[in-house]
């Protein structure tokens, strides 16, 4: 755990301890770094990365102050500045991927056994908003589509711990979804591809098949992770071969 997660967490234990209320200004910078015992920067960087979850405000000449009771607050808000990682690092939506293909294959195995028919239903329509959206050519819905297909099938598994982690990883979850469909979906081979195998998660959640609804939901990830892979490649492969024709 990084030093300003740490901080967080004793922050965290501060605000319930003290009973600070929402609206209410939080102690000065000084009196924070002597009440939790850490240095000025990393009390800092622990904000920042408060400030950016929406969990604190920052009021320039006024001081902190807490937006949301510590209750409230959830796993992905405390873990959301990892989605600028991906910006930093493009290997890390690989990491995403390889997260997304342990948890979700585990909650289309379950659900696949506990699903109700509102649940296949709400699994059904998003499966339909996803073919919608990328017919009218919108993306950005498409892929908020695509990521609450997941979402609707991880709450299909009614196990209350996974369908918090991906409910508390939504924002990073749509953000893995619209980097892999800007990669993926360049050509109509492709979207007929994933859709098959969205439609093969689907329909062996709606058969009640545990382990072909595991191994579609790993399989279809795994897919993405391949061709992002080889798409990256050859684009490398392009800019080396543009390099060495203007030298």
């Amino acid at each position: 755990m990084k030093v300003s997660d740490k901080v967080v967490q004793r922050l965290r234990l501060l605000i319930e301890k003290n009973n600070v209320q929402v609206g209410e200004r939080l102690p000065a910078e000084r009196q924070l770094c002597e009440q939790l015992g850490v240095s000025r920067s990393s009390l800092r960087e622990a904000i920042q990365q408060l400030i950016t979850a929406g969990i604190i405000q920052s009021k320039a000449g006024a001081g902190t102050y807490l937006k949301q009771l510590p209750a409230h607050w959830s796993q992905y808000q405390i873990v959301e500045p990892l989605s600028g990682l991906m910006d930093q690092d493009p290997e890390y939506r690989f990491d995403v991927q390889e997260a997304r293909m342990v948890l979700e294959g585990g909650t289309a195995w379950y659900a696949a056994q506990r699903a109700t028919p509102s649940d296949l239903i709400n699994i059904r329509q998003c499966f339909e908003q996803i073919s919608h959206f990328q017919a009218l050519g919108d993306d950005a819905h498409a892929a908020i589509a695509d990521a609450k297909f997941h979402l609707a099938i991880a709450e299909a598994s009614h196990n209350l711990v996974l369908i918090q982690m991906m409910r508390s990883l939504f924002d990073l979850l749509q953000d893995n979804v619209m980097l892999g469909r800007r990669k993926v979906y360049t050509t109509p081979q492709h979207f007929e591809q994933l859709h098959d195998q969205h439609f093969e998660v689907m329909d062996a959640i709606e058969r009640q098949d545990s382990e072909t609804a595991r191994k579609a939901a790993c399989g279809h990830i795994e897919f993405v992770v391949q061709r992002v892979r080889m798409i990256d490649e050859e684009e490398a492969r392009r800019q080396r071969s543009s390099r060495l024709n203007r030298t």
